[in-house]
């Protein structure tokens, strides 16, 4: 993340802002003006890793930043996040517009690079549904937090400038990624500025590391990042977001009446506050089956363990009242299909030859 700083001033007796950035923001625009040589060396480090590489959601992510670079949703200045326009002046729209708008070239080739790697590696694992989930709750996130780190100084230092700081880019969300990345590979190493660094730490020494060697860039909106990968990692986001997600789901398959059935006599319904275990993988089996709608998608050895199993449910409660068990014989748990068939046919020989007879 870039930072910007608002500052009040007092001109002629007046209290007003005078929006003023810094120098290293400064430099980068100028740059821009210049030639666009982050946009080239991105566009070749794409067809250097190959588009056929880079996994759906990841290329168009990776898109939109570069359009919204390129044809920006507003200016800067109107896109970046601070409280003093989040939260004093309730213009909730830059949290979702900070993230994707950049200070310039370099900024945003620095960005998109270490974003394909990430989200090469995130979304082949995590998969392109639920990388886009965790992509727009980040994005979210990541400003909640910021505004949040930034009140929290101006309480704590009675400094309102930390509440005019004003930030925009998408490194605070890498920085989560980061967190993610490092989570699912505990025991490599990171190289971090040339050195080799063990991934636990990796992300708070490229913070530091970062803060020192670029001065304009926002170190609480790279914490923020951390914090919010932190949230997923080792708190209770992954398991909110999983929760968000089964609702939705099931809302989606409860408005659609022809893929939700009863299965209480396939699926062990539990009456004392259970549920219809095994409902989505049958849900799903049935819509692409219809014709085996009585069956619950289960296949046709199923479909005769399932049977003869729900018929000897009261075997087990009988035998402990001391009545004699049903239908003759004993089926332990550990009964396969094949057993069940071949003892069924042995019962039903015997039945046959008692009538022959």
């Amino acid at each position: 993340m870039m930072k910007y700083h608002e500052t009040p001033c007092a001109d002629l007796g007046l209290r007003t802002r005078k929006t003023t950035k810094l120098t290293a923001v400064f430099s980068m625009r100028n740059r821009q003006r210049g030639s666009h040589l982050g946009l080239l060396l991105l566009a070749s480090q794409i067809f250097q890793v190959g588009l056929d590489n880079i996994p759906p959601v990841t290329l168009a992510v990776l898109a939109l930043n570069v359009y919204l670079y390129l044809f920006p949703a507003a200016p800067l200045m109107q896109a970046c996040v601070s409280v003093q326009q989040a939260y004093w002046l309730k213009d909730c729209r830059r949290l979702v517009l900070s993230p994707l708008h950049h200070a310039d070239d370099w900024h945003l080739y620095f960005n998109m690079v270490s974003f394909i790697w990430k989200g090469i590696r995130l979304e082949r694992r995590l998969g392109g549904a639920w990388f886009l989930y965790l992509l727009s709750v980040f994005s979210l996130l990541t400003g909640l937090v910021y505004l949040v780190l930034e009140a929290a100084l101006t309480e704590l230092t009675q400094d309102p400038s930390y509440s005019m700081s004003c930030a925009v880019g998408f490194s605070g969300v890498l920085f989560a990624l980061k967190v993610l990345c490092n989570h699912y590979h505990p025991g490599g190493v990171t190289n971090v500025m040339g050195m080799p660094v063990s991934n636990h730490y990796a992300s708070w020494v490229e913070l530091v590391l970062i803060h020192i060697t670029s001065p304009g860039t926002s170190f609480v909106g790279h914490l923020a990042g951390i914090l919010v990968g932190l949230l997923y990692t080792s708190g209770p986001l992954k398991t909110i977001m999983k929760k968000c997600a089964e609702f939705v789901t099931l809302n989606g398959y409860n408005s659609q009446p022809s893929a939700y059935y009863n299965s209480s006599s396939s699926s062990g319904y539990s009456g004392t506050g259970g549920g219809h275990s095994g409902y989505h993988q049958y849900a799903r089996d049935y819509t692409a089956n219809p014709t085996a709608s009585y069956t619950g998608g289960l296949t046709e050895e199923e479909q005769l363990e399932t049977a003869i199993r729900n018929s000897l449910n009261d075997r087990g409660q009988s035998s402990q009242r001391g009545a004699p068990p049903p239908y003759g014989f004993n089926l332990s748990e550990e009964a396969t299909a094949e057993e069940i068939r071949w003892r069924r046919l042995r019962r039903l020989s015997k039945s046959t030859l008692n009538e022959k007879v």
